[in-house]
């Protein structure tokens, strides 16, 4: 059988990488390298890093996709290697955060500000710079999950100009609308005043430079995401959903605006919330409480990889109303589920570093 290039690139399309589910060819990591020399065939996959944990078993896949689709004869020959990080231009607002990732959910209920609190903490854990922006205006919830509801950040001048100090826990710098309103105060407020209160949020603290700036956003779509994409440069958006299948019709929503084409947005992976119950008194049981593996499916389907599963546990509760996340004890069954996810997060977003361009603010306009 004669050999050529695009032989060898339909060969290629049968291999997926584990990290995003998508085939070689489509995720771009075939060189343009591919030499043909009788049966002789090399080429250079490309990688995020040097030291991915899929290289091996990907070129593998490779050659043998290659003697299985192309030609049983072939002499392959695959050179890994790492692909040479797209610079990350930095936002003008922010410039020394390294990665802004909005926490998102389609509808409420599902434990999204939970997940935030917690991504957070283990990051910070991890050894990470972390900061916190509370950005549910009508439901701030992170001065409570952090045990700080009593602080009142205060102005400090930086750069010739007064900005905010954020209250700081458990490693984790934090802001939240939370701070400068009473607690039990509805905050009644109509959406351009919310969007105006958010950008005073991003635009006037003293985020300084941490590694990632996490954001807990408002169940659904509204004024607050487009606020949000319109202000900030999203490294990109991790959904929450719970199994059941009313979460993920609207977690379907949430991807489709965060990856339309006027916000366009990455999506980094999906958070399975409230995954299964584990009674405390026996901890290898498990209950399918709102169904089972339905984030699972959704990755299937959309092609965004599934970062953790989160079983619901009685101390999740308890430790979000006591102000001590239960990702600061990693000896337990969530807080090593949480460990493993901010491991995820890491992994994704340096890959999406190393694959995307940075994010554009969008100049999507209100409705």
């Amino acid at each position: 059988m004669n050999l050529y290039p695009k032989l060898i690139l339909d060969a290629l399309t049968k291999v997926r990488y584990p990290g995003t589910g998508k085939n070689l060819v489509e995720a771009g990591m075939v060189d343009d390298d591919i030499r043909i020399d009788g049966s002789r065939v090399s080429f250079t996959l490309l990688f995020a890093r040097a030291n991915d944990p899929f290289i091996r078993s990907v070129v593998r896949a490779a050659e043998a996709a290659v003697r299985t689709y192309a030609s049983p004869d072939a002499d392959v020959h695959v050179t890994p290697a790492a692909r040479p990080a797209v610079p990350k231009e930095p936002d003008a607002l922010l410039p020394q955060v390294k990665h802004i990732i909005a926490v998102a959910s389609g509808k409420g209920g599902v434990g999204k500000s939970t997940v935030a609190a917690n991504l957070a903490v283990a990051l910070s854990a991890a050894g990470y710079g972390v900061g916190l922006l509370d950005a549910d205006i009508f439901g701030p919830s992170q001065p409570k999950m952090f045990g700080i509801e009593d602080a009142r950040p205060e102005l400090t001048a930086v750069d010739g100009r007064d900005v905010i100090r954020p209250a700081e826990n458990y490693g984790v710098k934090v802001l939240s609308i939370g701070f400068f309103v009473d607690p039990g105060d509805a905050v009644v407020w109509r959406g351009a005043m919310a969007s105006n209160a958010l950008k005073q949020l991003i635009g006037e603290t003293a985020w300084g430079a941490p590694d990632y700036l996490i954001v807990d956003l408002p169940p659904g779509t509204g004024d607050i995401h487009l606020t949000l994409v319109q202000t900030l440069a999203l490294t990109g958006v991790v959904v929450v959903s719970t199994p059941q299948e009313v979460a993920l019709a609207d977690a379907r929503k949430a991807i489709s605006m965060f990856t339309g084409e006027k916000i366009n947005v990455p999506i980094l992976g999906l958070i399975e919330n409230m995954a299964w119950f584990t009674p405390a008194e026996m901890p290898d049981s498990r209950y399918y409480l709102f169904g089972r593996d339905g984030c699972r499916r959704l990755a299937a389907e959309t092609g965004i990889p599934l970062l953790g599963q989160i079983p619901i546990v009685q101390s999740i509760c308890e430790s979000g109303d006591s102000g001590a996340p239960v990702a600061l004890h990693p000896e337990t069954v969530t807080g090593a589920a949480f460990r493993a996810l901010a491991a995820q997060v890491v992994e994704r977003t340096a890959f999406r570093d190393a694959h995307l361009a940075p994010t554009q603010r969008t100049a999507v306009g209100h409705a």
